[in-house]
């Protein structure tokens, strides 16, 4: 956690340094040896971007309005596995292939706020 929390610092760093080694490399050295400084500076760049974002929000995006089928209208199959909710008469099936790839959903059940997760 604490090198996830100074990554950031330490790869803007690590990219200052790398163009100014590349500036003054660049005079110096031949032709391909400019193509491989230019895909190492483009390695450099992308890994700089990436340690600012935070890519799980990319990943997994919860489910803010399901939408439900009854019983009888699901094409679910008999072996497909479920998380189920019930709270007073309200009840709802979440199918765990859906739920794998959201990871939660909000829902209300009976009046109730809640956030299904897997």
């Amino acid at each position: 956690m604490a090198l996830r929390q100074r990554a950031p610092l330490g790869t803007l760093v690590a990219a200052l340094l790398c163009l100014v080694f590349a500036f003054l490399l660049w005079h110096m050295i031949g032709k391909w040896s400019k193509v491989a400084l230019n895909a190492i500076i483009v390695l450099v760049t992308f890994s700089t971007g990436m340690a600012r974002l935070n890519y799980f929000e990319w990943m997994f995006h919860p489910v803010d309005s399901a939408q439900f089928e009854s019983e009888s209208t699901s094409k679910l199959a008999s072996s497909e596995m479920i998380l189920a909710v019930r709270f007073g008469d309200d009840a709802r099936a979440y199918p765990i292939s859906q739920m794998a790839y959201h990871h939660i959903l909000n829902d209300v059940v009976d009046g109730v706020p809640v956030a299904v997760t897997y």
